[in-house]
């Protein structure tokens, strides 16, 4: 017997396996453009989430971005390594520390932004724009919605 579609249509028929299966396909077309520069996703994930957010304190930035506390020290201090970020006190609670881009940082976030623009762009070109549009609305929506649910009840 035959099967025409390589994977079986029971996981085909679920959300959740395409959407998982999706991110890893989108996950390691990124991570590819980015080992030119020897970073890896949580690396961009934390110029990212500074270049839109501004400086924030390290437990701040752990929270804003799903990572756990002592990984992120890790990739903070490649990140400081490579003078993309600095780490100071936190001048409302001196017991912090708060990260911030460097120049540097800017300049390679502002490049890095590209790159993964390009990627996604690359990943997804069986798809239209409309249809691109279309599908990061509909993503974007259930993760809003998980955040609400999760801050609501302090997960």
């Amino acid at each position: 017997m035959e099967h025409p579609e390589l994977r079986p249509p029971t996981l085909l028929a679920l959300p959740s396996y395409l959407a998982g299966h999706v991110a890893r396909i989108g996950h390691r077309t990124l991570a590819e453009a980015l080992a030119g520069y020897e970073l890896r996703l949580p690396h961009f994930a934390v110029l990212a989430g500074l270049a839109d957010f501004g400086a924030l304190a390290q437990h701040e930035l752990a929270h804003r971005l799903g990572l756990n506390r002592s990984h992120l020290v890790g990739y903070l201090d490649e990140l400081e390594r490579r003078d993309l970020v600095g780490r100071e006190r936190d001048p409302a609670d001196r017991r912090r520390q708060r990260v911030t881009l460097t120049a540097s940082g800017k300049t390679m976030t502002r490049r890095f932004k590209g790159i993964a623009r390009r990627s996604q762009d690359a990943f997804l070109a069986e798809l239209s724009e409309s249809e691109r549009e279309t599908l990061l609305s509909l993503l974007r929506r259930v993760v809003v919605a998980d955040d609400a649910t999760r801050t609501a009840t302090g997960a």
